[in-house]
């Protein structure tokens, strides 16, 4: 907890105990996320900053509209009633203060939007990663156990290794919950299963889990889940694979056929009409074909699984 997040707590985390239930969803991105800052600090930090961010937006703008004299740019030919007709008078003044209110609930609303989003958003990366990385860490683990290692040792040998990424990350909580809390490793694969974003890790933790409780192998069982999530990986990479084909036809029918069509289009009627500043021509350049392309983008990175 930094100095920042210090104040904003000794500020508002006294009445924002009572708010947890309120915040459940919140709370539960927070840990999903492993993001070490417990739920008070970080929603005082989120009031606190969406606070700050609210008034100097505010002052900004209600200074930018003032000096600009913006609402007196603003004409109105239509008839009004004369006690709105005789506010005119003081446009200037109504108008900044408009500007100052509105700018004070959108900029500070998107701000605590952005904070109370962040988290699950940090989560949903954490899964895709512990979901591509799961079949590789349990090969490791796999190989472990077959050696005769105790599974609380294979769980903390998999933490150690960095490079099975977000599901190392998850060995070394249920590592830490053993040596920090003295937990035995079934209660600590319990709650980690509780809290980890991935369905695959949690099906698999408790699968360790029973494993464990019955005296199965342990070694079987790791083995035939890494075969399961291996065959799972092939399904979902040709699934992704057909995905981007449709997408990529997608792209050239609705990003490169269609506006070149209406290019042409456009010219034809502008020549024709005798226009000299054929303005849906200059949308499609300069709006529809980048926006389009950025989307597609956008939707292609969204849907590329990691690792």
């Amino acid at each position: 907890m930094n100095s920042y997040e210090r104040f904003c707590f000794n500020l508002l985390g006294n009445r924002l105990k009572g708010r947890r239930q309120q915040f459940a969803n919140l709370r539960k991105d927070l840990v999903s996320a492993r993001i070490m800052t417990p739920f008070e600090v970080y929603l005082a930090t989120t009031l606190v900053s969406s606070a700050i961010v609210a008034i100097l937006s505010a002052i900004m703008i209600g200074i930018f509209t003032y000096l600009l004299r913006i609402p007196e740019m603003i004409t109105y030919r239509g008839e009004v009633p004369e006690s709105v007709a005789a506010l005119s008078t003081y446009s200037l003044i109504i108008g900044t203060l408009l500007a100052i209110l509105i700018s004070f609930a959108v900029f500070g609303g998107l701000t605590f939007l952005v904070f109370n989003i962040y988290p699950s958003v940090v989560a949903g990366t954490r899964r895709r990663n512990i979901d591509s990385t799961l079949p590789y860490a349990i090969n490791y683990i796999t190989a472990m156990s077959t050696a005769g290692i105790a599974p609380a040792e294979i769980f903390r040998q998999l933490g150690n290794s960095p490079m099975y990424g977000e599901s190392a990350v998850e060995a070394r909580y249920v590592t830490r919950e053993i040596d920090l809390f003295g937990r035995d490793l079934i209660e600590a694969l319990r709650l980690v299963s509780m809290t980890t974003p991935s369905m695959r890790m949690k099906e698999f933790i408790q699968g360790a889990m029973g494993s464990i409780s019955s005296g199965s192998n342990l070694t079987v069982y790791f083995r035939t889940k890494a075969e399961q999530y291996a065959l799972e990986n092939r399904q979902g990479q040709k699934m992704f694979l057909d995905t981007l084909g449709l997408i990529s036809e997608s792209y050239v029918t609705a990003m490169v056929a269609g506006p070149l069509f209406l290019i042409i289009l456009q010219s034809i009627m502008s020549v024709i009409g005798g226009q000299t500043q054929p303005v849906f021509l200059y949308a499609i350049i300069y709006f529809m074909i980048p926006f389009g392309s950025i989307m597609f983008v956008i939707l292609i990175s969204s849907m590329t699984p990691e690792g």
